[in-house]
């Protein structure tokens, strides 16, 4: 099914409806406003206006006033209510705004030159506004009537009859056609056309021209408010639980393609424990052909600085480098010293005493001393021994005592 068809399942939004009511059943004047006045300020002084004029109270009429930001004067307009029947005033209640038709074709844009007069014809007549001055607000609002089936020469006598009624006029426009909304204009947006004379109003342009009670246009104005605010927050509700959705899926993904990695991974363990098992007997078989294991070289750099007094049990090589010894001694303060002279040796890379024991006067450790590569790469000087503390007892022939066991050497 293609995106197109599917539309047609969609709701549609009802068509936009915009009321336009006879300029006949208005009365109009232009009212002077405080100068440089803000909206609100001029609308409170027109709605003073038109209960000045207006020889009813101002809750029984339909009023509205259009003025521009720079203008000195603003133009009122009311009718009685009782003009309207019941069935057309229940019309309005669906529509975005209800306005006499002159004011449709009052373009803030493209105000009229001074001294103009801007004729709009009608099914009831034509209406002609006098525009005095460039702030684009008519001074003058005429309308002349004319009956349903007038001739083309009633017509012309009553557009005669119209430019007459103004004091001065040496620019004369002309609407083609009578004014007509167009139900395609972009949301909050107002397009009016009479003939080829186009005009626009936005949303806040509207509200001071609609002649409808101004309570009941405020509480529709507060409602669509809140419609608009819940219908943003239907639409963020709808997106997040979209973006919700989304993220379950790529979750979701994620979570297989993670045990289709870890059942890879499963599969090439033992083979790659067995090409690891490989390098590293490769790598053992290599040490062993091409290097030279020397635990007696190892054995002879230790002996150089070794006390007297200590005696090595059992020796073992680790590595190429490393000489761990098991010795025994009866004087425990010579194995720091032991330790310290190694650490001097230029050598040694370290030495470390673990696993120091005492039991009735022999003390145990155990020795682990590394050793650099290039120590042992030449013959070995033996170096005299460091001098031993005066408590120190003599040295020891070189020929190994009978009670003290040999060293043996391990791999």
């Amino acid at each position: 099914m293609s995106l197109s068809s599917l539309k047609r399942f969609l709701p549609v939004a009802p068509p936009r409806q915009v009321v336009l009511l006879s300029d006949a059943l208005f009365f109009v004047r232009s009212v002077p406003v405080t100068e440089g006045a803000t909206a609100g300020e001029v609308a409170a002084q027109a709605e003073l206006a038109v209960e000045a004029l207006a020889p009813f109270p101002i809750a029984q009429l339909y009023y509205g006033h259009h003025w521009l930001p720079g203008s000195v004067h603003a133009l009122v307009y009311a009718a009685y209510r009782k003009r309207f029947t019941s069935d057309e005033v229940e019309l309005w209640v669906d529509a975005e705004a209800v306005l006499p038709s002159f004011v449709t074709v009052l373009n803030k844009a493209d105000a009229p030159k001074p001294a103009s007069v801007l004729i709009v014809p009608g099914a009831a007549g034509f209406t002609g506004l006098y525009f005095s001055d460039a702030s684009g607000v008519p001074t003058q609002v005429r309308v002349e009537p004319l009956a349903a089936e007038a001739t083309d020469d009633e017509r012309t006598a009553a557009r005669a009859a119209l430019l007459a009624a103004f004091p001065e006029k040496y620019y004369i426009v002309e609407a083609g056609a009578e004014p007509q909304f167009d139900p395609a204009s972009p949301q909050g947006e107002f397009v009016f056309r009479a003939g080829e004379l186009e005009t626009h109003f936005e949303a806040s342009d509207i509200a001071p021209l609609d002649v409808r009670d101004k309570g009941e246009l405020a509480a529709r104005r507060r409602a669509h408010a809140r419609d608009v605010i819940l219908w943003r927050t239907f639409l963020g509700g709808i997106a997040a639980i979209g973006l919700a959705a989304l993220l379950e899926v790529a979750l979701v993904g994620t979570s297989i393609w993670q045990k289709q990695r870890l059942a890879l991974e499963v599969r090439q363990k033992p083979v790659v424990e067995s090409i690891m098992t490989s390098q590293t007997l490769a790598t053992r078989i290599e040490e062993l052909s091409t290097k030279r294991l020397l635990p007696f070289e190892m054995l002879a750099l230790v002996n150089t600085v070794r006390p007297p007094a200590i005696q090595f049990i059992r020796t073992v090589t680790n590595g190429l480098h490393t000489l761990e010894v098991e010795a025994q001694t009866q004087s425990s303060g010579d194995i720091d010293v032991f330790r310290s002279a190694l650490n001097r040796l230029e050598g040694c890379e370290k030495a470390e005493v673990l696993d120091p024991r005492s039991r009735d006067g022999l003390s145990t450790f155990r020795l682990v001393v590394t050793f650099k590569p290039e120590a042992l790469a030449a013959p070995v000087e033996e170096s005299p021994p460091s001098s031993p503390p005066p408590a120190a007892p003599a040295p020891v022939p070189a020929e190994p005592q009978p009670a003290q066991p040999k060293p043996e050497a391990q791999t």
